[in-house]
């Protein structure tokens, strides 16, 4: 989703997809606050006994209408008018072209395609949790939250691609699909999340002065652009519920999980290590090392933390997103391998 970094004045190289996965990741958390504040005050569980996994009550309940239009609205408004909102705060400024497409399959080392998959796979979690609470079916609220997260995305595509500085990915568009139909296969084929699909950040220091500028320049100053535009800083989580997978009687923690990563580092470009910088000299930095990075971590599923406040269960469910920092091991494509004491 954008043109090769090399060769490009720093201040055209900000990816367009970091500013389209921050606005969703914005739209994600005000969706997961509306939703989740609702579904406390209508939820129903049965406490269960010693051994027994807790069964949500199979009791069909009917349409609410005034939450039914409620929901519509939100996703109406949230949906739409982030796209208006987008399409004039950014790809007004850029000129404008026949539809076209763009492979960008090798940029970041695709560390941007599994935030395109993070993205897709919350959005649609928060959707269909939303309909549910609206009286939905559950089978249905699920299709319809996952189906709305691909069609939202498919807009920002349908944008890039009438965009000369970007175009059509395909690319994006298998990743946003393989985030939307993990959350609805999961659905499907156990009707709860037993691998959740989490992210993590941390500031990264690049010590080197030129590749500091370079960052700033290419990442942005603030944390809140580092963590959203960074990819050498991102992490993306399969985080697995052993207990769900284990038989009823299991000694395993419920609340504990065993995640594995994937992340990267060395990239200064989407492509490559080349750049110019602010006066219109090239830098080439080719020296350094584009590595794949391999990550395992326990992890916390914290809906799985019993608590009686419904406010704390809000809180809970939305750092569900979000990977518990935790000691971690990480091999890399060099074959170098870490470990880490705390890795966020």
């Amino acid at each position: 989703m954008g043109l090769p970094a090399s060769l490009l004045p720093s201040s055209v190289v900000s990816s367009s997809s970091a500013f389209l996965t921050k606005l969703s990741i914005f739209l994600c958390a005000v969706l997961f606050h509306i939703s989740l504040l609702a579904q406390d005050s209508a939820s129903i569980t049965v406490t269960p006994g010693p051994g027994i996994k807790p069964q949500p009550l199979n009791i069909h309940q009917p349409v609410n209408h005034q939450r039914f239009w409620l929901v519509t609205g939100v996703n109406v408004a949230g949906y739409g008018g982030s796209l208006i909102i987008l399409n004039k705060a950014w790809y007004k400024n850029y000129p404008r072209s026949s539809f076209h497409t763009f492979n960008d399959d090798g940029e970041w080392l695709q560390v941007d395609k599994a935030g395109h998959a993070w993205t897709a796979y919350n959005a649609g979690k928060v959707s269909a949790a939303m309909w549910k609470w609206a009286g939905l079916p559950q089978k249905k609220a699920v299709w319809i939250g996952g189906l709305s997260s691909i069609f939202y995305l498919t807009a920002i595509e349908f944008l890039d691609g009438h965009s000369a500085q970007w175009g059509w990915s395909w690319g994006d568009m298998a990743a946003n699909t393989v985030g939307s139909g993990l959350f609805i296969g999961q659905q499907a084929l156990w009707k709860e999340e037993r691998i959740q699909y989490k992210f993590s950040f941390h500031r990264k220091n690049y010590g080197d002065p030129v590749l500091e500028q370079r960052s700033d320049d290419l990442f942005g100053k603030t944390w809140y652009e580092r963590m959203l535009k960074d990819y050498n800083a991102q992490t993306y989580w399969f985080s697995i519920n052993l207990h769900s997978f284990l038989s009823h009687n299991s000694n395993w923690p419920a609340w504990l999980n065993i995640a594995a990563g994937y992340g990267a580092d060395g990239m200064y470009g989407g492509f490559e290590n080349k750049w110019l910088d602010n006066t219109g000299n090239e830098i080439d930095r080719s020296d350094i090392s584009r590595k794949r990075q391999f990550y395992i971590a326990p992890d916390i599923d914290f809906t799985k933390i019993r608590t009686n406040k419904k406010w704390l269960r809000t809180v809970f469910t939305f750092l569900n997103a979000f990977k518990c920092p935790a000691p971690a091991l990480m091999i890399d494509s060099k074959g170098k391998f870490s470990a880490y004491a705390l890795y966020f």
